[in-house]
């Protein structure tokens, strides 16, 4: 499906950085005062990023003192990356795919910006319901959320199609056309 967005129309242009052996305490800092839930990562050895759950998974869960820890003991090698003039809508599935709300990109080898999910929902917010199947909720059985609706708009999770009304079909929603095949 194309949206008519480019990955160029809605990413960070300029992301926040911050060195590798800088503490998590400070990144934490960083991220408050800046309402971003992720930092890149300046490192010669390759493009890593650095979010808010790898600072809370990864290092306090484990025990490690975030005034110690430092970025290079926790950060995530970006191992999934967008190109400037891809469609948002393929920006979006993969981070469906792959779990991750944080995408570099990259144009000639070269970061040149950060796409997130919150750049991407600002622009096409009907896209949310490509990102609901992967959103794990806590007693998710009792919650009346369970993507029931019998009409509603978005894209389609079987021809990626966006449609004005979706239903639910065998657990998944999906446009009139596919509904009836």
């Amino acid at each position: 499906m194309k949206t008519g967005y480019k990955v160029c129309d809605a990413m960070t242009e300029k992301p926040i950085t911050i060195g590798k052996n800088t503490s998590l305490m400070e990144c934490s800092n960083v991220m408050k005062e800046n309402h971003v839930g992720a930092l890149v990562v300046n490192d010669k050895e390759g493009l890593f990023i650095l979010t808010e759950q790898d600072i809370v998974r990864k290092a306090v869960a484990s025990g490690l003192d975030p005034k110690k820890a430092k970025v290079a003991d926790v950060m995530t090698k970006a191992d999934y990356v967008v190109e400037p003039q891809q469609d948002i809508f393929e920006a979006l599935v993969i981070m469906r795919d792959f779990n991750v709300r944080h995408l570099p990109v990259v144009d000639s080898k070269k970061m040149i910006g950060l796409l997130t999910l919150k750049d991407v929902l600002k622009i096409e917010p009907q896209l949310f319901d490509l990102m609901v199947e992967k959103f794990e909720l806590r007693e998710e059985e009792r919650k009346p959320l369970k993507m029931k609706p019998k009409s509603t708009e978005g894209v389609c999770n079987l021809c990626g199609n966006y449609a004005e009304s979706l239903f639910e079909k065998d657990g998944v929603m999906v446009c009139e056309e596919c509904a009836q095949e």
